[in-house]
């Protein structure tokens, strides 16, 4: 498992585009036959992939959890971005189709990953603390209904799926969800905010031989990341965190922090970015 802490706003000012990249993007996340982990200090979130091929696959015990097992101070919500796969969670099978999500509270020590027939499961999941137990739930691609936002004639069209979040499945302080793109649309999070009592990880994907322009730091001193599919963003609280591609994708976004309440954010309207 790998460690990240963060450098300040003012150190993250001086880094090369290299050390950029290096302090806040993470790739190689989906290894077929292996679970990839990584630790941050981003209210201690953990995010990784699990891409089980002939055998199962189980969630890390590294020393840095600091327990005997990942679940035993933690929650985890777990996305499948592949073809249909299997969770199991003390023994219960749970069928995840594509973009199908599940939520697994505090306390679960058995969590294994197994392939489906249909082609190649590829699980990504985040996982934050927890100081309450809820139970484990499923939330299926084809029930989440949303309408779209933003406006066409500014290509920020989209419908953000809210999977894991107060009015939906419960969790003590994971809120997890996806965004996607209307067509012709390509700009995300914008106007860009940030929300000093939450972090967040972004994790695009469906990005195809396309890529994604992601802007970060803060308002006043904007930098940028050049993203490919299934790369992930660490988002500080004091990071604006917004993007725009050079065709459709996807992106998973997730939080941790205070509250899970989506709309606590503290905008930063355009005008104002430098």
């Amino acid at each position: 498992m790998k460690v990240h802490y963060f450098p300040s706003p003012e150190a993250t000012n001086t880094l090369s585009t290299e050390e950029l990249r290096a302090r806040f993007l993470i790739g190689g996340l989906f290894q077929p036959g292996a679970v990839t982990a990584h630790y941050t200090d981003l209210d201690r979130m953990i995010t990784g992939a699990a891409v089980p091929t002939t055998a199962p696959l189980t969630l890390p015990t590294d020393k840095e959890l600091g327990t005997s097992f990942f679940l035993e101070r933690r929650e985890i919500g777990i996305l499948n971005l592949g073809a249909s796969g299997t969770v199991r969670v003390a023994g219960t099978a749970w069928d995840l189709g594509h973009l199908d999500c599940l939520y697994i509270g505090l306390g679960e020590k058995d969590v294994s990953f197994t392939n489906g027939s249909a082609g190649q499961a590829q699980f990504y999941f985040v996982s934050t603390p927890a100081h309450a137990k809820h139970p484990t739930a499923v939330v299926r691609r084809a029930e989440v209904r949303t309408e779209p936002i933003g406006d066409p004639a500014k290509a920020n069209r989209r419908r953000i799926n809210k999977l894991i979040h107060l009015d939906g499945v419960k969790s003590c302080q994971l809120v997890m969800g996806f965004t996607e793109f209307e067509p012709g649309s390509v700009w995300n999070t914008m106007p860009p905010h940030t929300h000093s009592r939450r972090t967040e990880i972004y994790l695009y994907f469906d990005v195809a031989d396309n890529v994604v322009f992601h802007f970060m730091g803060e308002p006043t001193a904007t930098r940028h990341l050049i993203v490919r599919d299934r790369e992930a963003i660490l988002s500080p609280a004091w990071s604006i965190h917004c993007g725009a591609g050079t065709g459709a994708y996807r992106f998973v976004w997730a939080m941790g922090g205070d509250n899970q309440v989506f709309a606590d954010m503290d905008p930063a309207p355009i005008a104002t970015l430098q």
